[in-house]
C-alpha cells in the first residue's frame, strides 16, 4: 500500500502522462466558413514586420588638412559597376572631410586617406567596408571576411581618363612603352 503523499503524487504524474493524449482526441472546434470562395483560397495575411530602427549616426572625428585634401580628390556621383550594378559617392551632409557610399540598401560612412601609391582609400569609419579608387576604376571590399563585393566601378571622370590614355598611347607607341612595366604581350 502507498503513503498517501506518494499516491497524490502518482496520481499528479498520470494526469500528467495523460493529459497530451487527451488533448490530442478533443473534437476540432468548427471554423467559419469564409463568405466567397476567393476568401477561401486566400492565406491569411500574416501582422507586418517591424522595421529594426536605423543604426546610430557615428561619432565623426574633426577632419584635419590630410583628409580634407583626400576628400576633395574623390570623384563624387554615380559609378557604373560589374553586373550592372551602381554606386553613388557624395560628401557627408554634416562633417567636412567625410564622404558617404550608397549601394542597394547600405550607405557607408568613409574617411578619405591618400595612399602612398596614389590611390584613394575610403575607409569606412565603422571598420567593416573599403572602396578604393585608382585612375581606371573603383572596387568596394569587404575588410571583415576579405573579399570584393564590386569591381570594376566607374565613374565618367575615370572612364574619361582611360580614353585620354589610350589615345594618347595610340599617338606614340614608344612612350607608352616606356612607360609600361616591360611586359609585351604576345611574347
Amino acid at each position: 500500500m502507498l503513503f498517501p503523499p506518494l499516491r497524490s503524487s502518482a496520481a499528479a504524474l498520470i494526469l500528467c502522462a495523460a493529459l497530451p493524449a487527451l488533448a490530442q482526441n478533443a473534437p476540432a472546434k468548427p471554423n467559419a466558413k469564409p463568405a466567397t470562395k476567393a476568401a477561401a483560397a486566400k492565406p491569411a495575411k500574416a501582422a507586418p514586420a517591424k522595421k529594426a530602427p536605423p543604426p546610430p549616426e557615428p561619432v565623426l572625428a574633426d577632419a584635419d588638412e590630410a583628409q580634407l585634401a583626400a576628400a576633395e580628390r574623390a570623384y563624387l556621383g554615380d559609378y557604373v559597376c560589374e553586373f550592372k550594378e551602381t554606386v553613388h559617392i557624395e560628401k557627408h551632409p554634416k562633417t567636412a572631410g567625410y564622404i558617404d557610399i550608397r549601394w542597394q540598401k547600405y550607405r557607408f560612412t568613409m574617411k578619405p586617406v591618400l595612399s602612398s601609391t596614389g590611390a584613394l582609400r575610403l575607409e569606412d569609419v565603422t571598420g567593416r567596408t573599403l572602396m578604393i579608387q585608382i585612375a581606371n576604376k573603383s572596387m568596394l571590399l569587404d575588410t571583415k571576411i576579405g573579399q570584393r563585393i564590386l569591381d570594376d566601378c566607374v565613374h565618367p571622370e575615370q572612364a574619361r581618363l582611360m580614353v585620354e590614355a589610350r589615345a594618347a598611347a595610340a599617338s606614340d607607341p614608344e612612350a607608352a612603352k616606356a612607360n609600361s612595366i616591360g611586359i609585351t604581350p604576345g611574347k
